[in-house]
């Protein structure tokens, strides 16, 4: 019963830590695009109306597929994962 109360909590922080370790390099700490990276890609900002108003399924799709210069995620990342991120892309939201 323990192990799962803990995998719970641990799953609860699961997207801004993923975020953190998989995307801030190009997408910023706050997902506006400000890194070096970000900038030379010219990314929009993850809380942009643009971005916010794709469905979840869009989100995935391009978080697992890839689209333009973005890599594909499908395989290093679980679906729970990538649907984590999407959750936390929601919350960039101001």
């Amino acid at each position: 019963m323990l192990a799962l109360v803990f995998s719970t909590y641990a799953r609860a922080d699961a997207g801004p830590d993923t975020y953190k370790t998989k995307c801030a390099a190009c997408h910023g700490a706050n997902g506006a695009g400000d890194t070096m990276l970000g900038k030379n890609l010219k990314l929009r900002s993850l809380a942009s109306p643009e971005v916010q108003k794709q469905s979840d399924n869009e989100l995935l799709t391009i978080i697992s597929k890839g689209k333009n210069r973005m890599p594909a995620f499908d395989r290093k990342l679980s679906k729970d994962q990538i649907g984590d991120l999407v959750k936390h892309i929601r919350s960039l939201k101001k």
